[in-house]
């Protein structure tokens, strides 16, 4: 219960997530509902019913943070040894350990998509965040076909660690900016904490 408890409470304070709750926000919720109604819903109701439902709502919660947490981590040892010549080894292998972390989310995410629009990649919804995450995730294969193979040097892995990164933060900022607006066009979702069966 106090796990649930605590993912509850995190997931409450991501402006940007879909099952956010807006307790708190009611001063905002007209100005958000004025902004949205111009715009098409990114879901219909029976796609919102199953993005609720489903547990890889959640699961894609989750990962979402840990991933950008690895990738804030092995940028950081990316740099530093493109600067100092220093910890190559560490390096490489952060890159391997982000790279497994996209597989993850990206068959999780896939799931869920499946789950709420009826297809595995490509939902009209998403269509664009998707087709950027298929260049995220060309480059950092690459760069473990690389590894592997021994393609490339050490710096050259490095280089080309810092091109995926890069696409990565772009797809990032697709999906919060993606979510951000599901987020003003349904000011009156359940907060995570209740969908959690949480009490306040």
């Amino acid at each position: 219960m106090m796990f649930s408890a605590a993912i509850g409470f995190v997931l409450d304070q991501f402006d940007c997530c879909p099952w956010g709750g807006i307790v708190g926000h009611n001063g905002n919720n007209q100005r958000r509902s004025l902004r949205s109604s111009s715009r098409p819903s990114l879901y219909s109701p029976d796609e919102r019913k199953r993005r609720d439902a489903s547990p890889w709502t959640l699961v894609q919660g989750i990962l979402a943070p840990a991933q950008f947490a690895i990738f804030l981590v092995s940028a950081a040892l990316v740099v530093h040894f493109l600067i100092t010549g220093e910890g190559a080894t560490l390096a490489i292998a952060s890159v391997v350990v982000k790279t497994m972390a996209l597989y993850l989310i990206m068959i999780t995410g896939s799931i869920w998509e499946r789950d709420v629009f009826g297809r595995y990649l490509f939902a009209p919804a998403f269509f664009w965040e998707d087709m950027v995450s298929m260049l995220v995730l060309a480059l950092h294969t690459g760069y473990l076909a690389a590894y592997i193979s021994g393609a490339l040097d050490t710096h050259h892995l490095a280089l080309l660690a810092l091109a995926a990164y890069a696409s990565y933060v772009v797809n990032a900022a697709q999906f919060v900016l993606k979510l951000r607006m599901a987020r003003l066009q349904q000011p009156t979702w359940p907060t995570a904490s209740s969908r959690l069966g949480v009490s306040a």
